[in-house]
């Protein structure tokens, strides 16, 4: 990896991602730190990405690097939890039961991705589907579900909707930026991780 990379792309990347992601547009523009629960769950994200290869801190940080060296590798690994918190966030429902079932689905899937030891393809593969399924969730669905319900047939899917759930699907209504801004985030963060340095698989010995 080059060291270009390492101080300047990489975190310019997932510090966009956390900026892009905090971004909340409604009435008013606002900034939207990552909740707790993120938090949590960026933790578990971090140890898959180093378990699966995606990332290896030895290639950021330890003993034979200069001092600015060290600082700029965990940079990297710190900006990477930031990214991962923030898109966490921004891919939860905001409220109700629906916040409830993205917050769990979000949990297995990762306990699963740790569980199933994926090398690094596999890894970035499952965790992009599953970061676009959450995104299809929030910004399609649950997005058409809390929008103005015109005519009997929008009202009545509502309707259904909070029967089956035992109680209200309905989001707070955000500006239809907001759902591209989330992409680009998302699209972002998947990119930055792909240029994390990953783990180096030992050579093959051929013994004739």
């Amino acid at each position: 990896m080059t060291p270009a990379r390492e101080s300047i792309t990489l975190p310019v990347t997932f510090l966009t991602v956390v900026l892009l992601g905090g971004l909340r547009v409604a009435d008013r523009v606002a900034i939207a730190p990552p909740t707790l629960f993120s938090l949590v769950l960026a933790s578990l994200v971090v140890g898959g990405l180093v378990q699966s290869g995606v990332v290896d801190p030895m290639r950021l940080m330890r003993g034979d690097r200069s001092g600015l060296a060290n600082v700029n590798g965990l940079m990297v690994i710190l900006s990477t939890f930031a990214a991962s918190a923030q898109v966490l966030s921004l891919l939860t429902p905001a409220a109700g039961l629906p916040s409830m079932v993205m917050s769990l689905f979000f949990f297995v899937a990762i306990l699963q991705l740790m569980a199933g030891a994926l090398d690094r393809p596999r890894f970035l593969r499952v965790w992009a589907v599953t970061l676009l399924a959450a995104f299809t969730i929030k910004f399609v669905v649950l997005a058409a579900l809390s929008g103005p319900a015109d005519g009997a047939v929008a009202r009545a899917l509502q309707l259904l909707f909070e029967g089956i759930t035992l109680g209200s699907v309905s989001q707070p209504v955000e500006a239809p930026a907001s759902g591209y801004l989330a992409f680009l985030a998302t699209a972002l963060y998947l990119f930055g991780l792909v240029l994390l340095p990953s783990a180096q698989r030992p050579a093959l010995v051929v013994r004739h």
